[in-house]
């Protein structure tokens, strides 16, 4: 990300929503924002601009939320995804998840918590390193760079969401150690957790887990890098 501020693509078929959130996200948190009323509008905006993040309505006429997003992650783009629908059910929070967007706020929300949600995850997009001598972390074919967040297998470079890349961090800072779900929840929530949202968030981790299975193990469902250990957590097993 650059010197200047972050640039947001706020994605919302409501004008007068849209426009809300424009003006408060730059009169009162600063950012850099630009509009679009559609799937087929941001992703034309997408082939000319470079957004730092993208903020998404779910429920849109034509191509919805979920599917705007998990096409983005289909042709590779990582850019950093916020959900944003009237459905709160935890099921639909899941669903976001697994489509590959990186947080899910339910409507109707204070403008200052997306604001939070928004620098929390551009915060662990770029977060500096534990110790300017982190070396990268290998498994298999695979090799981590816990201090830019990339994954590579052999010289070929594995496409990760912010938060895929996040937990993956916190498991290679620990490899061979259990790391308690509650570690991978509260990194994976940028520090909101509250009582009332761990459970969800807990679940949130089991997706996220899920995605980075399908990305590093040859058999997802029986992972030789990525185990669970039931009733804990999950741990790495790196050479």
């Amino acid at each position: 990300m650059s010197t200047e501020q972050p640039h947001l693509l706020v994605i919302d078929d409501d004008e007068r929503i849209r426009t809300l959130l424009t003006r408060y996200l730059t009169g009162n948190a600063g950012f850099r924002v630009t509009g679009a009323d559609s799937a087929e509008d941001a992703a034309a905006k997408l082939t000319a601009v470079s957004f730092d993040l993208l903020v998404v309505d779910v429920m849109m006429p034509g191509q919805n939320g979920f599917d705007f997003v998990a096409a983005l992650r289909k042709a590779g783009n990582t850019v950093p995804v916020i959900l944003l629908t009237a459905r709160g059910e935890a099921e639909d929070r899941i669903t976001g998840l697994e489509s590959g967007a990186d947080d899910y706020l339910a409507k109707p929300f204070e403008p200052r918590e997306l604001v939070l949600r928004i620098q929390a995850i551009l915060a662990r997009s770029h977060r500096p390193p534990p110790t300017p001598t982190a070396r990268p972390v290998r498994f298999g074919d695979f090799q981590f760079d816990i201090v830019r967040g990339e994954l590579k297998r052999g010289d070929e470079i594995v496409a990760l969401t912010t938060g895929e890349a996040a937990l993956l961090r916190v498991l290679a800072r620990r490899p061979g150690s259990t790391v308690p779900r509650a570690d991978l929840a509260d990194n994976n929530a940028g520090g909101l957790l509250n009582a009332a949202a761990s459970a969800s968030e807990s679940r949130a981790v089991d997706v996220q887990i899920t995605r980075l299975r399908r990305k590093i193990e040859e058999d997802p469902r029986n992972p030789r890098f990525l185990q669970t250990v039931w009733g804990e957590g999950y741990v790495l097993w790196a050479e």
